[in-house]
């Protein structure tokens, strides 16, 4: 049972770093390297060593430039002697050694870095064609995995956002598109996260920036909102037409108790009009008067 647990000569468990997830669930992803002690490299490897370490003792102390170098503290240096990866990861931040001419090394740079996905014409799911693009932040969260792994991490990571802001949109109706944009920043995240993970890539987050219409759609769209306000408008008035009826029929009801408020209303309206209405000139007749003619007639 415990020759099954031995790893293979020429791999290296990886930890995918702090955002990696417990123990129990764990991933482990294996890069080749040169190891040391196992003869690797072969014969004439350690031959090419042992004249690189022999040229640094031979160009003492002017060799020592060449051979140490600095990382700042948000890089890391993944080295490769003769092409194969050392053993214990990558080196930094600080000062380490390379020995000349077998050994080389790549930067990486661990802070968090921005793009923008540029605009993508997407076909909803109810066939309505809309342009939409959205930025993404991540990081490379293990610098050997995101060289040995992939050739270029951030240009893949560009591309794969651009593929998938395009296969989750065609997916989704345009009014869930204007409302829910939370929710598919969030897929979207979960989604580049799960599939950058062998590269050594962590997606930190992911935001829809602009949503944009087409014209006509627009303009359809604006007739459609003024046509249901337009509609509760005239809902509205004929609501108060129906209060203020009611109001009125009420308010005769009230006058034909009593002769004299109705005497009382007439002068109010006239005190009104004479206020607003300067250049109106009114006879009042009274309304006894009128009556008495009636009175004959009949």
């Amino acid at each position: 049972m415990e020759d099954d647990k031995e790893e293979l000569p020429g791999t290296m468990p990886v930890n995918m770093g702090p955002m990696a997830a417990p123990e129990s669930d764990h991933k482990t992803i294996t890069v080749d390297y040169a190891d040391e002690n196992d003869g690797g490299i072969g014969v004439c490897g350690w031959i090419l060593t042992g004249l690189s370490w022999i040229l640094v003792l031979a160009t003492m102390p002017f060799s020592f430039c060449v051979c140490f170098k600095v990382v700042q503290e948000y890089e890391r240096a993944v080295i490769f002697r003769l092409g194969r990866l050392l053993q214990g990861g990558s080196r930094g931040p600080g000062i380490f050694f390379i020995l000349p001419c077998i050994e080389s090394y790549s930067k990486v740079d661990l802070r968090t870095s921005v793009f923008d996905v540029p605009p993508q014409e997407v076909l909803t799911k109810d066939s309505v064609t809309v342009s939409v693009d959205a930025v993404v932040y991540y990081r490379v969260s293990n610098a050997t995995v995101s060289v040995a792994n992939v050739e270029n991490a951030h240009h893949s990571t560009r591309l794969l956002a651009q593929t998938t802001l395009r296969n989750m949109l065609g997916t989704k109706n345009l009014h869930e598109i204007l409302g829910d944009r939370e929710s598919i920043s969030s897929d979207m995240q979960n989604t580049l996260d799960d599939a950058t993970d062998s590269w050594g890539i962590k997606v930190e987050r992911v935001e829809i920036k602009d949503v944009r219409l087409p014209v006509q759609l627009q303009r359809a769209m604006a007739a459609e909102a003024e046509a249901a306000r337009e509609a509760r408008a005239k809902v509205i008035a004929a609501e108060g037409e129906q209060k203020a009826s009611r109001a009125l029929k009420e308010a005769a009801e009230v006058i034909s108790l009593s002769p004299a408020a109705l005497q009382l209303r007439y002068l109010q309206t006239l005190n009104t009009i004479s206020a607003e209405k300067n250049s109106t000139i009114i006879f009042p007749l009274p309304i006894d008067f009128l009556q008495h003619f009636f009175n004959n007639k009949e």
